[in-house]
Parts: structure tokens; sequence; C-alpha cells
């Protein structure tokens, strides 16, 4: 079976093979401090060995719970801010079809974000969304008073009251909470929600594989136990004491050595736009977690090929102060390929017949030789296909890579 890769060979230029792979030793101390937890930050390590921890059971009540939503839900409306929410809605966006938004006759529930801004306009056009709709809500805060959620939770909950009674409204809302305290334990267990336990050691960017990121995802109808497998698979890869065989060891060692070279911005691109808010939640990660002391690799993205056309520019000419990490689809889910035209109006016959999957890839590679020769070092992050197993490999490929880095 095929597995997520890292390629380097965009990066030989630039780098001292010697120094690389001197990293290897200090890497493997890294990775020991992570996973028997004696580093800094040690009480926030929940999440090293979580997708071997999960047990059936709770995959069980994740996937009986949000059965039991989206039997009364056209529209669940989920709660959070920063990994309350980004992890989940990065999921979702990549293994949703672009246009299910727009379909209104869909086998799920349309999976909706509140709670992550304070904008009026925007809750008030959720709600007025919602009007005639029969929504259920997922609140997500380990406290229950940070400001944004806890707004959007109080219009929601008052909403969904009124609409549909208090009894029937306890229903229809299910907390993700501290396990003992907090003023969303306090509500849930005056008002009997069902509720899911945020463990007080994982933070908030490192809970997707948790019921955090878990609950929206299977309620949007995705396989968890397949992201469960696959983030289950890369954290056994992950600990392969090897930089041949480990393509976290990778990926970590020459994020660093590129640091050290001046190379402080790192730009993590896609292809496919399936990928956007995965680096959302990738930039929340990496920046939170490494901006610290004056200190840190600034994570910034672009969506290609529509960035070549506005920044693709800067990328090519701009400061030389960044390095490109581009996440490259081996298979699409579909197939289309150009048409032959009579006429040749635009000369693209030359392409005819052609899956538009080929242009693209052409673009990548001309792209990415393009960077480099503009002083641009290129990491590529492969994966085979879209899918709930290759984006658990992936998710828990940045996790761990972070933590050691």
């Amino acid at each position: 079976m095929k597995h997520l890769q890292v390629d380097l060979k965009n990066t030989s230029s630039f780098i001292d093979l010697e120094k690389f792979n001197n990293y290897e030793n200090r890497v493997i101390e890294n990775n020991e401090q992570v996973t028997k937890k004696t580093g800094k930050g040690n009480d926030f390590l929940g999440w090293v060995e979580l997708p071997g921890h999960i047990s059936q059971d709770q995959i069980t009540e994740i996937n009986s719970t949000a059965k039991s939503l989206r039997e009364i839900s056209e529209v669940i409306v989920v709660i959070g801010i920063g990994g309350s929410y980004l992890g989940a809605k990065a999921v979702i966006e990549t293994l949703s079809g672009q246009f299910d938004y727009l379909k209104s006759e869909i086998e799920n529930p349309h999976i909706l974000f509140a709670g992550q801004n304070l904008s009026e306009d925007y809750h008030y056009e959720l709600l007025d969304f919602l009007r005639e709709k029969k929504y259920s809500v997922v609140a997500i805060s380990k406290s229950g008073t940070t400001t944004e959620p806890a707004i959007a939770f109080r219009i929601f909950r008052q909403n969904l009251e009124a609409r549909f009674g208090k009894e029937e409204a306890s229903k229809r809302i299910v907390a993700i909470t501290d396990k003992s305290k907090g003023a969303l334990r306090d509500l849930t267990d005056q008002e009997n929600y069902k509720s899911f336990v945020i463990d007080d050691d994982i933070g908030g960017r490192y809970s997707v594989l948790t019921p955090v990121g878990l609950l929206p995802i299977a309620c949007a109808g995705f396989d968890i136990n397949a992201i469960i497998e696959g983030s289950k698979s890369m954290m056994h890869i992950a600990d392969k004491n090897s930089f041949k065989e480990n393509p976290v060891y990778k990926y970590a060692a020459i994020r660093h050595l590129l640091y050290t070279k001046g190379k402080t911005t790192e730009i993590l691109a896609n292809y496919n736009p399936r990928l956007n808010f995965i680096a959302e939640w990738w930039k929340q990660l990496y920046g939170e977690s490494e901006g610290k002391e004056n200190k840190g690799i600034f994570p910034a993205s672009v969506s290609f090929t529509a960035d070549l056309h506005s920044l693709g520019q800067y990328i090519q000419e701009g400061l030389r102060n960044i390095f490109e990490t581009v996440i490259s689809i081996e298979k699409t889910r579909y197939d289309l390929t150009i048409p032959q035209d009579e006429d040749n109006f635009d000369k693209l016959n030359y392409l005819a017949g052609k899956p538009i999957d080929y242009v693209n890839k052409m673009a990548e590679l001309g792209t990415t030789l393009a960077h480099v020769d503009g002083n641009v070092p290129n990491i590529k992050i492969i994966l085979p296909e879209i899918s709930e197993f290759y984006i658990g490999e992936l998710i828990y490929f940045f996790e761990k890579t972070c933590a050691i880095s």
C-alpha cells in the first residue's frame, strides 16, 4: 500500500548534504522527547499516541451521535474558534464535493460554522438562512467563556429554544467541553445535553483527531474509522529511526536547516482547491506552535494555479527569505479530458484528449523548476489521492513534524 512521501530533491542545491545528515540523531532525540513526553510542553502531548488509543467504543459513540443529529437536521452548525473548528472544516472541505453547498438535496446535512469571528453580518445572515431549516448545534469550548463561540452559542441556543421548545432544543445540542469544569460543562449538566470531553492534555490545534474534529466530520457523512487508520499508519511510520524511511524526520530537519540559512517564511502550496482549508489549519498549527520567543518560521499559503497569476510574481522575484512546500496529489477523483476544437481558435488542440490533470501536473512541474531557479527551495509532500485514509496520514504527519520541528 502506498503512503505519504516527502521528496527533497529540489532542496539539494540549497543545503550541505553533510549538515543535513547530521540532523538525523538530533531529530531522533527530539522525537524521543515528544513520544516519551520529556520535553517542553509535555503536559500537552496527549495527541501523540491518540490514534492508537481511540477505542472502537468511542468511535461507535461518535458515529451514533452523528447519525442522530443527521436524522433531525438539514444543517448542523459547529460553534468554535481556532483549533475547535479549523481541523473539522479542513477535513470536511477536502473530502466534500466542491459544489455540495449549492445543492438543495444532499444525503447528509450541510455543516456550517459559527463563533469563529465576531461579524454581526455573518451571524445575522446565518440565522436568516436557518430560519426555515431543521438544524442542530455542536458547541465546542473547554471553558465556555471564550468570547466568540460563547456569544454565538448564546444566540443559537436561544434561537433553537424559541423555535423548537427547550426540551426539543436540548436534543439538538451537543457539547464538546471540559470533563468537570467551566461554564459550558455546567450548562451541559444542567440541561442534560449530550456531551464529549476535550482531554486536558490535548491543545486545540492538535484536537482534530478527538471528538472536536471527528464528530463534525462524522456528521458530514465521512468515514472517521478510515481517518483514524490513516493517522495510526503515520504514527507508526513516524517512529522509524531513519531519514530514508521517515518522512516526518525529513520534513522537520529540512525546515530547520533552511531556517538557519535565512529562509524564514514557508509557503504551503497546493494544486487542488480542495486543500485550501488544510492550509488554513496548517497555518494555525505551525504559527501558534513555532511563533514564540521572537523565533519561528512564518507560515503562509497559496492555491495554484490561481495564485500564480497574483502572488506568483512575488514568489519568483521577491525577498529571498522563502521556501515552498507543495502538497502534490497523484490521482484525481474524477476524469475530464480536454476536447478537440475544429477551429482551434485558442491554439490548444495539441492538448486535446489529455486529462486536465496532465496540464495541472505540467504546471506544477514547471512552477517548481522556475521557483527553484529563482532561489526558492521546494519540498514536495506526495499524497496518493484525496481520501479519508490519506487525510488521516497528512494530519498526523503535520502534527508530529510540528512538535519535532
